[in-house]
Order: C-alpha cells, then sequence, then structure tokens
C-alpha cells in the first residue's frame, strides 16, 4: 500500500510540475538571422533530423500542408517590407507553412503563429508563392540558410533529405531609408515641440523656445507646432505673425483625430488675435506649407 501511494505521489507531482529541459531534444531548436540592405530577416525553427528515414512523399506526404520543421511552427520575422519570389510580404512576423509536391512547392506565410498541421486554415494567409524544388546531396538535419546575399537581395533555402527549394528575396533600401528617416524627422520634431511647449508652459525663454518649435516645423509640420509658434508669438507682443500660424494649425488640424481637444482653444485664439490687429491691417492669411523634398 505504501509503495501504490508512493507510485500515485511521484505521478502527480510529474504531471503538476513543469520541468527544464535536461536532455536533448530530437529536433533542437535553432534560429537564422540575415541583414540584406538595411532589413533584418530573423527566422526561428526546429531541425529533425533523417535518422535514415524516407521523408518527402512517405514521412511527410506530398499535396498536404507541412509546418515545415518540426515542433512549434517555424516563424520569420522581418523588420521591413520585403519581397518574395517578387511578391510583397510587409515587416511583420509570420509562420512559415508548406505544401510539398514532386513538381513545385507552395510557401505560405499565415498570421497565425500557433499554426499546425491540423488547425491550419487558408483565410490566415498573408502571402502563397511557389518555387520548384531541387535535388541535391543527402542533407541530414532539416536546414534554413540564407545564400547569395546582396545589398538588395538574397536567396532563402530550405532543404531536407535530397531537396531544396530556393526562394527569392529582393528588399527596397530607397523604400526603406526612406521611411528610416522620416520616422527619425518625426521623432526629432516631436522632441523640439515638446521642448518649446513646455517652456511656453512655464513662461521661460521665450525666444528659446521659438527656436525649438521652428526646429520641430523644420523637420515636420502639424497643427500642433504650428499653434504653439502662434502662442509663443502671441506672448512675444506679434499677434500679427502669431494670427498666421494660428490659422494654419487650423487648416492643418483638419482631420487630424487630436484636433478636437485643442479646437476650442485655437478658434478662441485667433478670435482674440484678430481683436488685437488694427482695424486697418488687411487679412492674414496661413503661410503656405512647406514643399517636402
Amino acid at each position: 500500500m505504501k509503495k501504490i501511494t508512493c507510485l500515485i505521489v511521484s505521478c502527480l507531482l510529474s504531471t503538476t510540475y513543469t520541468f527544464a529541459q535536461v536532455a536533448p531534444a530530437p529536433s533542437p531548436a535553432a534560429t537564422v538571422t540575415q541583414v540584406v540592405g538595411t532589413t533584418k530577416i530573423t527566422i526561428d525553427y526546429s531541425r529533425p533530423a533523417l535518422r535514415g528515414r524516407e521523408i518527402f512523399g512517405k514521412l511527410i506526404p506530398f499535396d498536404k500542408v507541412y509546418r515545415t520543421g518540426a515542433n512549434a511552427s517555424t516563424k520569420i520575422e522581418t523588420t521591413g517590407d520585403i519581397t518574395v519570389q517578387g511578391k510583397t510580404l510587409k515587416a511583420g512576423k509570420y509562420a512559415i507553412m508548406s505544401i510539398p509536391t514532386t513538381t513545385n512547392w507552395t510557401i505560405i506565410f499565415s498570421k497565425d503563429l500557433n499554426v499546425t498541421e491540423q488547425n491550419y486554415s487558408q483565410s490566415n494567409d498573408v502571402l502563397r508563392v511557389t518555387a520548384r524544388p531541387q535535388d541535391v546531396p543527402t542533407v541530414e538535419s532539416f536546414t534554413i540558410d540564407f545564400s547569395d546575399i546582396k545589398d538588395d537581395a538574397a536567396t532563402l533555402n530550405i532543404s531536407w533529405e535530397k531537396t531544396k527549394v530556393s526562394l527569392a528575396i529582393g528588399v527596397d533600401n530607397i523604400s526603406a531609408m526612406e521611411t528610416a528617416l522620416a520616422q527619425k524627422n518625426n521623432d526629432a520634431s516631436g522632441a523640439f515641440q515638446q521642448a518649446a511647449e513646455y517652456m511656453l508652459a512655464k513662461g521661460l525663454d521665450l525666444n528659446k523656445a521659438l527656436s525649438l518649435v521652428d526646429k520641430s516645423l523644420a523637420l515636420r509640420e502639424n497643427f500642433r507646432n504650428n499653434w504653439i509658434k502662434a502662442q509663443i508669438l502671441d506672448k512675444l507682443g506679434k499677434p500679427s505673425e502669431a494670427l498666421g500660424f494660428a490659422l494654419k494649425a487650423q487648416t492643418l488640424g483638419d482631420g487630424d483625430g487630436v484636433y478636437p481637444f485643442f479646437k476650442d482653444a485655437i478658434e478662441k485664439g485667433i478670435s482674440d488675435l484678430k481683436a488685437k490687429l488694427p482695424a486697418a491691417a488687411p487679412a492674414t492669411t496661413a503661410p503656405a506649407k512647406k514643399k517636402k523634398s
């Protein structure tokens, strides 16, 4: 009876607690990362071994969805938009599934990161491409790697047994650089705007605040930095100039989701500024929006 009790307790403990793996996994995890141009591409997958088995067409049936590896789904993450076989894959993280055949493979990029052969749904596909399998010398462990690296292209290879499938990867470096620069400009513009707004609210050096908001405007115009500049100019005794920027803020606010929170204050500010101008003063219009270079 004592032995039975101990056995029951042992079984309960084994099902209650999760232990860290202490033995080698049959299909060990692997990660491959490649930077193409300025875009970082990372693939996390598991590497099953042949171990004398016949794989494609037997262990892995033809014409059926395959998780393209072992264990959890194989995942690809890209920091920028890429093309796969000439088709666009937006920046993000996806699971890679495939449908092997003797003459053509379909490679599937799914938004379902927990996808398996059993729960796969085509409705979660974000991209499908095809590639012809190539005959290669025996590859013992399932392998994903990159080759033919260029500054705007690379080849993604999936190899196992005597089969290799290669996908052409492309990146648009000009677009990636423009996006990165725009983001940096947006970040810097926001920082200068925030500093100018703080100095305005605290009544600190208004000329310094004006310099800061001008830097924000030079990088990216929006209704907020125009309105901040209008308020600074008003406090510096320049209502005519201030009115132009207040009107510009009103124009740029149209369609901005945040603008309604500032609408009443800006409209009142415009009315107050107009009241400060001499009656004979010509109407002030919003300054022309700078063209982006």
